[in-house]
């Protein structure tokens, strides 16, 4: 398992179902600081045929992290043959803006609530 952790938050990705978890509060202070978290977004996607993303526990995103989200949607347009779905909570108000605007960079992107 692949962890990537600071003081507010927790990234992982879990093999067995192929989901790479966000939990807490991501502030990170531009690309360079979130490079950690593409690096395995973009290895994880070069493995799976479907990749999960689980946003239901991640409380806040800041603009740096909406932006290398964003970078990795737009990146992976480019690829074929990998389906990512996006789990996200009703319950935190900047998910259901933020993760449909994403979803516009990749509309064959499934996003799902909770």
């Amino acid at each position: 398992m692949t962890v990537i952790q600071g003081e507010n938050y927790h990234v992982w990705y879990d093999e067995s179902s192929e989901t790479i978890y966000f939990k807490g509060s991501l502030r990170l202070a531009g690309m360079v600081e979130y490079s950690p978290i593409l690096n395995l977004l973009n290895d994880v996607a070069s493995h799976v045929y479907t990749m999960n993303l689980n946003l239901t526990s991640l409380d806040l995103l800041n603009s740096s992290g909406v932006n290398m989200l964003s970078k990795f949607f737009i990146d992976m347009r480019k690829k074929t043959g990998v389906k990512i779905v996006m789990l996200a909570s009703n319950k935190i108000p900047w998910q259901s803006k933020s993760l449909k605007n994403l979803q516009r960079l990749m509309p064959h992107m499934l996003l799902k609530f909770e």
